[in-house]
């Protein structure tokens, strides 16, 4: 049994991490961490959990972690994590950061958006936690950077058909929406429920700091630089993800060849399913899982092809991804801990 522990566990994602690792069948949540709620059993702050959750919440201590955890996960929000990764991976411990702080290969595009970068040698080597994309190197990483969500809702979809030379790399699009809790679990101003009840709303409308995340992978996904229009928006729904995407096709592509390329990349791959002919995908539908939910729908008469992604932003958007990645790490069945049965409603 692999011990673990989660740094800042009373985050959204946190939240979520504990959830799905306390039914993990080959893993044990040795110790948890949170400032703000340092002292309080878990199951006080997220009163779910009582009766399931037994663990009280700790101040973070590097000795104690190292000591009593094989494998650490660290949900902060971003700069924290580049100064305490570090020290964890000079302890031997491997680590999934669910922030932005080593997501990026180039710092330099981090830099841009965020902030100066501490550990820009460890963000260089850490892998790009897609398991679905780059599998084989998260099986040997130290340190995983697990995507953001959007990302991850935009990344599936295209990055087979680009590596496939079915859809040109110009003039991409991505309109996604997603529920109020992808804003995190610190209070705003926008957040707030009388700011988004009743209310749909674009916001950081060309530059989300999701962008440069992935225009990196698509650039490394074709060998040349590539661009996404992106722009986000808001749903009144505490979570999910909905990702309409444009692209052109390239000549006589049918749709028939998309399909069969998405189906033939994700082959034996548990959380990617691809939509029957006639369907597109629905939040619904995913809620509390790991899955991504893909449509295909080619309006051949005016040559573009639009892909529908559904994902749960919590899930597969981050905690249910980043044990994903763990189970690769470790070398156990990537769904391991993961099959939870979607809702029918």
């Amino acid at each position: 049994m692999v011990r673990v522990g989660i740094i800042g566990a009373t985050g959204y994602a946190g939240a979520e991490l504990v959830r799905i690792l306390f039914g993990h069948p080959k893993a044990a949540l040795s110790i948890i961490t949170s400032r703000q709620y340092a002292g309080m059993p878990f199951d006080r702050v997220f009163p779910a959990m009582k009766g399931v959750v037994d663990l009280t919440c700790e101040e973070f201590s590097l000795d104690d972690m190292c000591s009593r955890a094989d494998i650490v996960f660290t949900a902060l929000p971003h700069k924290i994590p580049m100064e305490i990764v570090p020290q964890l991976a000079a302890q031997g411990k491997r680590v999934i950061d669910l922030s932005a702080d080593f997501r990026f290969r180039d710092v330099k595009r981090y830099e841009a958006v965020y902030q100066h970068h501490t550990a820009a040698p460890l963000s260089e080597e850490a892998v790009y936690g897609l398991p679905e994309i780059y599998g084989d190197a998260v099986s040997q990483a130290r340190v995983v950077g697990n995507p953001g969500c959007y990302p991850t809702s935009v990344l599936l979809p295209l990055v087979p058909l680009l590596k496939a030379g079915l859809i040109r790399s110009d003039g991409l699009v991505a309109d996604a929406k997603s529920g109020v809790s992808g804003a995190g679990r610190s209070p705003s101003l926008g957040s707030l429920y009388c700011e988004v009840a009743e209310s749909f709303k674009a916001y950081k409308v060309g530059n989300h700091r999701h962008n440069p995340e992935m225009d990196e992978v698509l650039s490394l996904a074709v060998g040349n630089s590539v661009h996404i229009s992106f722009v986000p928006h808001l749903v009144p729904m505490s979570r999910g993800m909905l990702t309409t995407l444009y692209a052109v096709p390239k000549e006589s592509v049918t749709e028939g060849e998309i399909r069969e390329c998405l189906r033939s990349f994700y082959a034996g791959r548990p959380f990617v399913r691809l939509c029957s002919e006639g369907q597109v995908p629905s939040t619904l539908h995913v809620r509390g899982t790991n899955y991504c939910d893909v449509g295909v729908v080619l309006d051949a008469a005016h040559r573009r092809v639009i892909l529908i992604s559904a994902i749960d932003n919590l899930v597969k958007g981050a905690a249910g991804q980043a044990v994903q990645n763990m189970n690769i790490m470790l070398g156990f069945d990537e769904s391991t801990g993961l099959n939870a049965v979607p809702y029918p409603l």
